[in-house]
């Protein structure tokens, strides 16, 4: 069995539009969702043997934040390039390349190719994975390979406002 959870990035600020997409930062609201988000995986007992995220600014600190809360190494943070903006396809691409010695894989990142990824694994769960959105499932299966749709089970499908 392995577990997957599914991590939109907090909500970003758009105040400086001389920031590229890649370096917009969390505003108030991110800053104040993440470690609220961070502190509810940590009580649904969600523990990742391993987090990889976007790399731009705002998913690279909502992984940090979320980290911090549960208490997993920063330095054991890995930014993954294709995660930036990424389709259902390359976010399945990521997945697969995992090692499956880990069990438990925490995804961060953008929509709509988390929301993609939900519905892939939860079809019909949501139109929309908001801003500091967390969804996690159980794969029933050995491996990260997850190009044919595998059988899940929901977890936890939690964000701020929830």
């Amino acid at each position: 069995m392995k577990t997957l959870t599914i991590v939109r990035h907090a909500k970003s600020s758009w105040k400086d539009t001389s920031l590229s997409d890649r370096q917009r930062p969390l505003n108030k609201r991110g800053e104040r969702d993440a470690p609220v988000m961070g502190k509810r995986i940590h009580d649904h007992g969600i523990r990742p043997s391993l987090i990889v995220t976007s790399p731009a600014k705002r998913a690279w600190t909502t992984a940090k934040i979320i980290a911090r809360e549960l208490n997993y190494p920063k330095e054991f943070l890995q930014r993954e390039d294709l995660l930036y903006l990424a389709s259902l396809e390359r976010i399945l691409d990521v997945i697969v390349a995992q090692d499956d010695d880990f069990n438990n894989l925490m995804v961060v990142g953008h929509n709509p190719g988390l929301t993609d990824l939900v519905n892939f694994l939860q079809p019909g769960l949501t139109h929309n994975l908001p801003t500091a959105g967390v969804v996690s499932v159980e794969v029933d299966q050995d491996s990260w390979s997850l190009y044919e749709q595998p059988s899940t089970e929901l977890l936890v499908h939690d964000w701020p406002k929830k």
